[in-house]
């Protein structure tokens, strides 16, 4: 049996990357899951892997950035499924004209719903099942741009994973009193479809040495599994072959 049988897990983008592996991962130690994402067709395929190895999965696509569609997701676990365990609280997107000089107030939207207003809608929809526990668990995909600040991954999306960050430690200060913990999870960079978007592309070589979405998930697993009284506040994880610093090593001293 594995650490989480009995428990319910909310994965948001669960069709790809990040949200794929913890979805896997989380399942694997034996969580019901319910899988959230704009898309249902890469949500059912998450899904089939997981109910080939005996998993119990309901699939609830929902466009994250609506507040309506969230709460629908919401009420669907609190009415069939009775409780709410873990949220990984995990969609999010960016965009290639992400630099000042391209910006347009579409995408400044864009950006800061799909990171961080989709994020806000999940909490304030997943914490009254918690507080009704007395116990809970939120993991957060922010960013090491939620940490740090560069030009890599623009200004608005820095922007709005440095308020996931806030965000989860908010959550502490406030809801610890109630048996609740939230994690800040922050990757460096990590081979997801994401880096699609960046407007220099990625090799495979590339690629292959970044941390891996399946890195990540067993990341979340682990935080995931740990006992009530223990909280992980902020995780970074990141490539051994950090980009950025081999980057700084070969400019000239």
């Amino acid at each position: 049996m594995g650490k989480l049988a009995g428990k319910v897990a909310w994965v948001t983008g669960a069709g790809s990357g990040i949200g794929e592996a913890a979805a896997l991962a989380l399942g694997g130690e034996g969580a019901v899951l319910v899988l959230s994402g704009r898309r249902r067709a890469p949500l059912d395929a998450v899904a089939a892997r997981i109910g080939e190895k005996g998993g119990t999965v309901h699939v609830q696509p929902a466009d994250l950035m609506d507040a309506a569609a969230v709460q629908r997701v919401a009420a669907f676990i609190r009415d069939t499924l009775g409780r709410l365990d873990i949220l990984v609280n995990n969609a999010g997107l960016n965009i290639v004209e992400r630099d000042w000089k391209r910006l347009t107030p579409a995408g400044v939207d864009e950006l800061v719903h799909g990171n961080l207003s989709s994020a806000l809608y999940c909490v304030t929809a997943a914490l009254p099942m918690m507080r009704a526990q007395n116990d809970g668990v939120l993991i957060h995909t922010a960013s090491m741009a939620g940490r740090f600040i560069s030009p890599m991954s623009g200004p608005v999306y820095t922007a709005a994973k440095h308020g996931v960050v806030a965000m989860s430690h908010s959550i502490n200060m406030e809801e610890c009193t109630n048996g609740i913990r939230s994690c800040a999870v922050c990757p460096g960079e990590v081979a997801t479809p994401i880096l699609d978007k960046r407007p220099t592309p990625v090799s495979a070589e590339e690629r292959a040495r970044m941390v891996q979405s399946a890195d990540v998930g067993d990341l979340i697993r682990y935080i995931a599994c740990l006992p009530p009284h223990v909280c992980i506040n902020e995780v970074l994880i990141t490539p051994t072959w950090n980009r950025g610093y081999v980057s700084a090593q070969q400019r000239p001293v």
